[in-house]
């Protein structure tokens, strides 16, 4: 039985390598047979093995390539997608800035400050400054907007903003959290009652409302003496 066995695997083997050689032969012939390629007819063997050799290295190349490629268009949309994420985040920024510098208008939650009576100038800039503190974001007086730079001056009954006299009565808008601007202007102790035994005839009402409109500022906001410094 084991020497069946090994005779019929050996027949087994040879007929496989026959199969083999018989397909390598006609594979062969096919390709010396192709008209359509020029001078293919007239390849040796190793010649054409070569040429199958270069062909699938040049084939690794070109998907190496392909995959390169690939790689670098996934990067470029990162790229593209993180610009556009900065370019966002600038925007943003700009919009910050420029509203906070009065070059925009605001709307907004906020008080209003109704004042009437005999009043000075510095009262007036107590109450400004006491929003400011308080975190006001936007602050008018009047119609103007008041920015770094802005002057009020004026004894009481010549008050002026920015050079534009100011009536009487007047208001004084200011954008920010209504409970905290509240809070802190009629405090007890707070400017208010500081501004009520310096001028006990003036009349000032605060009064926290969910919309104010804060006009920009007319001031030319460039520096007339200074460059940016980068």
């Amino acid at each position: 039985m084991n020497r069946l066995f090994a005779v019929g695997s050996r027949r087994q083997y040879l007929a496989i390598a026959l199969v083999a050689a018989i397909l390598g032969i006609l594979a062969v012939g096919q390709l010396r047979g192709q008209s359509n390629v020029p001078g293919l007819s007239n390849l040796s063997t190793q010649d054409l093995t070569l040429l199958i050799a270069n062909l699938n290295a040049r084939n690794d190349e070109l998907r190496t390539e392909i995959a390169d490629l690939q790689q670098q268009a996934a990067t470029l949309e990162t790229s593209t997608s993180n610009g556009q994420t900065t370019v966002d985040q600038l925007q943003s920024d700009l919009a910050r800035i420029r509203a906070w510098s009065g070059a925009t208008g605001l709307t907004g939650t906020g008080v209003e400050i109704g004042i009437q009576g005999p009043i000075g100038s510095d009262a007036v800039e107590d109450l400004l400054n006491e929003l400011a503190n308080a975190g006001a974001e936007a602050i008018e007086v009047d119609g103007v907007r008041v920015v770094p730079g802005v002057v009020v001056a004026g004894d009481p009954g010549q008050l002026s903003v920015e050079n534009t006299a100011v009536g009487d009565p007047f208001v004084i808008r200011a954008i920010g959290s209504p409970e905290i601007l509240l809070g802190t202007l009629t405090r007890a102790g707070g400017v208010i009652s500081q501004i009520g035994v310096t001028y006990p005839d003036a009349q000032i009402s605060v009064t926290p409302l969910t919309s104010i409109d804060v006009p920009p500022t007319t001031r030319n906001l460039i520096p007339s003496h200074g460059q940016p410094s980068l």
